[in-house]
C-alpha cells in the first residue's frame, strides 16, 4: 500500500487484539508466540514480527498485514495446498507424537526437520533425521539449519544426512548464514559430487535485495514467507523475478496469519514442493474455533464469495472467547501498540 493509502494508527489499533499462545515445544528459542491481530474491510490479518525485530524489519510485516486486511488476499488458482510436517529439535522418542498431530501420517508428503539447534549435538540431529526416515518411508525429507552451521559443519553434516535420507533428501534449507556463503557451499557440494539442493530462506527474507540469491547462483530454490516480504503481491513478484522454484513457508503464524501464506501458495503458477504451512500444529491452543491443521497431507484454501470479485481468499474469524482467553496484559498490549506505531512510521516515511 502507498503511504497515502494507509489507515491511521488509531484506526488500526481500535480493533487490534494481541494474543499469546503457548507452543508445544521450543521453536526458534521460544515457548510462546505473541502476535497482534488486525481487522480491516477485507477481513482479519496478523502482525507478528519476532521480538528481536526492529521497526525497519517490522515494517514489512505490517505492510503484509495491511495488504491482507485492507486489500484482500486475491483469488486462488488451486483449492488445496500440499503441506509438509515440521519436526522441531526434539529427541527421537518425541518424533512420532509430533508427526501424529498432522493427521494421517501416511499422507504426509514431506517432513522438514530442524537441525543445528543450540544445545543439540550433531548426533542429536542425525538421530532425529533417522527416526523420521524410519517412521515415514515414503515422505520426502528436508533439513533446516537456520544458517547455524559453519562451512565445514555444513559439508560434513549434509554428507551424513544424505547417507541416512538417500534420494528422499529434497533439499537443505539455509545451511549457512548469508548469500555468499550459500554460493560457496553450493560450489563445494558440486565439486564433491554431492547432489544436494540448497534452499535459501533467511538469505531471501533478511536481504535488502532478495534477488541477489538468484543473481549469485546461491541456491537451487527459495523459501518465501509473506510477512517479511511485505505481502502476497510482493512475494509473488519476488518468486517470478527469481526464476527459481519456491516453497511457501510459515512465520510461526496463527490460523489467521497462515492464510496469507496459503494465498501465496494458491496463487503461484507452479507449486513443485509441499509447503511449510502446517505450523498451527505446534500450538496446543488457537484463536479460531476450527484451526487450519493439515488433513491427509494438505490444507484447503479458505475462500468466500465476494460481491463483484467472485471467489476470494479470506482468513477465518477469530473466536471472541478464545481472543479473551489468550489476550495479553495491558502492559504487553501497549508494548505491541508501540511496535506497530514505530513500524507504521517507517512505512509512512517510505
Amino acid at each position: 500500500m502507498e503511504a497515502h493509502q494507509l489507515p491511521e494508527p488509531t484506526e488500526l489499533l481500535e480493533a487490534a487484539v494481541t494474543v499469546s499462545l503457548p507452543l508445544r515445544t521450543r521453536f526458534r528459542g521460544q515457548t510462546r508466540r505473541e502476535v497482534m491481530l488486525l481487522r480491516g474491510p477485507a477481513g482479519w490479518a496478523e502482525f507478528g514480527p519476532f521480538p528481536e525485530y526492529g521497526p525497519e524489519e517490522s515494517a514489512h510485516w505490517l505492510q503484509a498485514a495491511l495488504h491482507a486486511a485492507w486489500q484482500g488476499l486475491g483469488t486462488p488458482q488451486r483449492e488445496e495446498i500440499p503441506i509438509n510436517a515440521t519436526v522441531p529439535a526434539v529427541g527421537p522418542a518425541e518424533v512420532e507424537p509430533v508427526l501424529a498431530r498432522y493427521g494421517d501420517v501416511d499422507a504426509i508428503p514431506a517432513v522438514k526437520v530442524k537441525v543445528a539447534e543450540p544445545g543439540d549435538s550433531t548426533q542429536d540431529d542425525l538421530a532425529r533425521v533417522a527416526e523420521v526416515h524410519r517412521l515415514l518411508p515414503r515422505a520426502g525429507i528436508r533439513v533446516d539449519a537456520n544458517g547455524a552451521w559453519t562451512m565445514t559443519q555444513a559439508v560434513d553434516q549434509l554428507s551424513r544426512i544424505a547417507e541416512i535420507a538417500g534420494d528422499r533428501l529434497e533439499y537443505a534449507e539455509q545451511p549457512v548464514a548469508g548469500i555468499e556463503p550459500l554460493a560457496e557451499l553450493r560450489e563445494q557440494l558440486h565439486s564433491r559430487r554431492m547432489p544436494i539442493l540448497i534452499a535459501a530462506d533467511e538469505a531471501v527474507r533478511k536481504s535488502d535485495d532478495p534477488l541477489r540469491v538468484a543473481a549469485l547462483g546461491a541456491a537451487d530454490l527459495i523459501v518465501v514467507k509473506v510477512p517479511p516480504l511485505g505481502g502476497v503481491e510482493r512475494a509473488l513478484e519476488v518468486v517470478a523475478r527469481s526464476g527459481m522454484p519456491a516453497v511457501v513457508s510459515s512465520a510461526l503464524d496463527t490460523s489467521i496469519g497462515l492464510c496469507a501464506g496459503l494465498a501465496l501458495a494458491a496463487r503461484l503458477p507452479e507449486l513443485p514442493y509441499a509447503c511449510g504451512l502446517g505450523t498451527v500444529s505446534l500450538f496446543p491452543e488457537e484463536v479460531v474455533a476450527d484451526p487450519l491443521v493439515p488433513s491427509a497431507g494438505a490444507l484447503r484454501v479458505p475462500v468466500v464469495q465476494s460481491p463483484g470479485r467472485g471467489v476470494v481468499i479470506r482468513s477465518p474469524e477469530p473466536d471472541p472467547q478464545l481472543l479473551r482467553q489468550h489476550s495479553v496484559s495491558a502492559q504487553r498490549q501497549a508494548w505491541w501498540s508501540g511496535r506497530l506505531s514505530a513500524a507504521y512510521d517507517v512505512l509512512h516515511g517510505s
